[in-house]
């Protein structure tokens, strides 16, 4: 069966044109003038493939998606070294240009074939619980046969809960910070693109959205580890040092954190940390479905694909009446938004006071009777003093209130056992003392 292939631009002698002349296994269905009209043809369902001729520079990562989305493979043809690996980076097959006809219809039938290969095409654009359907361009990769980037080592950890502030950026801010203490790698990433707060969190003075940044440097291809840690903003403690990607300063920003950026960008980032560290935003709705544009960019997009790529989830839910409740609807939403995903439960703010006499025993009778079948990992109690002072400081936990139940809580939750021991109520006097010498 012929592969139907659209193309834009002039390439030496014409060797697009040379691909009509064949009786193989390509037929060019439309010529293009320029990729919006390209872009077009493809969304249409006239093509499996797209051939860029003449102005590579102009893909970009989310358009690669998008393409990827309406089930559209992409050959480029370039003599640059430097746009080649730039392309491979965003999901692009590169040739040179000089490349003859025969052989780019060859090119043109295995990336189709790896395309399909890789599953883009199991689901359709729109079908709930997909933020953006392609899958994650993997950096450096290359089709030809060349070289492979070999994928990072770090784990990913989200953070996710569902509407009503049950304590997500506390926790991950947190979590980020226990890890660092215990001499990991650790990279923070705000993809809030509702109410990033990490900044505000941690006194940074930063206005430059950090991630904003990052994921507009990996939709060009751009993004290195030397840019990402360039973008990521140190945060030193008295115990260890974490990096942190910080969210978009508006609410009305987040048409920067595209889904095949980001996921670049968490691609790239565990290659620079042990641990990264994903704070999501609440909602989960799948609104493609609201858009009758199939191209345009998704508002939880950059949530659904932390979700996706993280190696655990924890959801955390508010330890009362109107939180648990809300928790267990989110948890429904969130197997439906990500099927597949079995995430870590965790009761924050708990309380005697919102749940009765020993509220950790109340609140696992009430799940074991009423919840999902997940079961509740951690319970962390209700803290309020401690959490201000860390706010009102800018800082972690470990630094405004190192012997906090909340704190310890949260090392609990993270920390090795060995460690958490060696700690004694999270620092024992004498660790305390050699931290500050």
């Amino acid at each position: 069966m012929s592969i139907p292939v659209v193309t834009v631009g002039q390439a030496q002698e014409d060797l697009v044109g040379g691909l009509e002349r064949l009786h193989g296994p390509v037929t060019v269905v439309r010529r293009c003038a320029e990729l919006a009209e390209l872009l077009a043809a493809c969304q249409s369902g006239l093509a499996r493939a797209a051939v860029v001729a003449q102005g590579s520079e102009e893909l970009t990562a989310s358009l690669v998606d998008r393409l990827g989305a309406v089930g559209v493979a992409v050959i480029a043809l370039t003599d640059s070294e430097g746009e080649s690996s730039r392309l491979r980076g965003i999901g692009v097959s590169a040739v040179i240009s000089t490349v003859e006809s025969a052989a780019l219809a060859e090119r043109i039938s295995e990336a189709v074939a790896q395309f399909s290969g890789r599953g883009i095409l199991a689901k359709e654009p729109g079908e709930p619980g997909v933020a953006e359907a392609s899958p994650v361009p993997q950096p450096g990769a290359d089709d030809a046969g060349g070289p492979r980037a070999e994928a990072g080592t770090g784990k990913i950890i989200a953070v996710w809960g569902p509407a009503g502030s049950p304590g997500r950026t506390l926790l991950a801010v947190n979590i980020a910070g226990e890890l660092a203490a215990e001499g990991k790698c650790v990279l923070l990433v705000d993809a809030d693109s509702y109410g990033a707060s990490i900044g505000a969190v941690l006194g940074l003075l930063d206005e430059a959205a950090g991630l904003a940044q990052a994921c507009r440097l990996a939709d060009q291809g751009l993004l290195d580890t030397a840019s990402l840690l360039r973008v990521a903003v140190p945060v030193s403690t008295k115990s260890g040092t974490l990096r942190v990607l910080t969210g978009i300063t508006r609410a009305d920003r987040w048409t920067e954190l595209r889904a095949a950026a980001l996921a670049l960008v968490l691609e790239r980032a565990k290659e620079v940390a042990d641990v990264v560290v994903v704070d999501t935003g609440f909602c989960l709705e799948a609104d493609e479905e609201l858009s009758f544009d199939t191209m345009a960019p998704r508002r939880n997009a950059a949530t659904l694909r932390s979700l996706e790529l993280a190696d655990t989830v924890l959801a955390v839910g508010s330890a009362d009446s109107i939180g648990v409740p809300r928790l267990v609807r989110g948890l429904a939403e969130l197997d439906a938004a990500v099927p597949g995903i079995r995430p870590e439960v965790v009761m924050n703010k708990v309380r005697a006071a919102a749940v009765g006499r020993s509220p950790e025993r109340q609140l696992r009778e009430a799940w074991d009777r009423y919840g999902p079948a997940t079961g509740i990992k951690a319970f962390l109690p209700s803290d309020p003093e401690a959490a201000d002072t860390a706010l009102l400081s800018g800082s972690l936990l470990l630094e405004a209130a190192p012997d906090s139940r909340l704190r310890s809580g949260i090392a609990a939750l993270v920390c090795a056992p060995d460690q958490q021991k060696r700690r004694s109520s999270v620092f024992s006097s004498t660790a305390k003392r050699s931290l500050r010498g």
